[in-house]
């Protein structure tokens, strides 16, 4: 039987490495914040039969983590629960560890006019552009709100 071991990336092996100094540390929020991450990797990695994932994919999963904690942040505060609010929010802070550095609005109103120079003003021809060139870098709803200006 070969052993056919996915090559993990930079960020894969950053977690896993601090996921072992937390486990010396005992710091049970960070072991299960990691731990979390990287199943959530895995089980992508299943979803996807097996393939690969790139770097973008595993930015692209935690930022779906850490928009699940600050949705989970509001719920909890409009609930009175500060317990609760704690422990999203210290998850939070330890997956924002791995994202990659978020975009200004300006550095997303750089880019959009750039991209308008150069396509037209045509909403339906620079949001998949400025899509593509800020995933995993900055919030999807903010980008289309800066197009829709930018464009109008």
């Amino acid at each position: 039987m070969t052993d056919t071991k996915i090559p993990s990336s930079a960020i894969e092996e950053r977690m896993r490495e601090d996921l072992k100094a937390a486990s010396r540390q005992r710091d049970q929020l960070r072991m299960d914040t990691i731990r979390m991450a990287l199943d959530a990797f895995h089980q992508e990695e299943i979803a996807r039969m097996r393939q690969p994932l790139t770097e973008q994919d595993r930015w692209t999963i935690l930022d779906k983590q850490l928009k699940q904690r600050m949705d989970a942040i509001e719920i909890y505060r409009q609930a009175n629960r500060p317990d609760k609010v704690a422990k999203e929010e210290g998850e939070a802070a330890i997956l924002r560890q791995y994202a990659p550095t978020r975009m200004s609005d300006d550095e997303i109103r750089t880019l959009v006019a750039a991209l308008v120079a150069t396509n037209g003003k045509e909403f339906r021809a620079i949001m998949p552009l400025a899509s593509r060139e800020t995933k995993g870098r900055a919030d999807g709803k903010r980008v289309q709100e800066i197009v829709r200006e930018l464009t109008a």
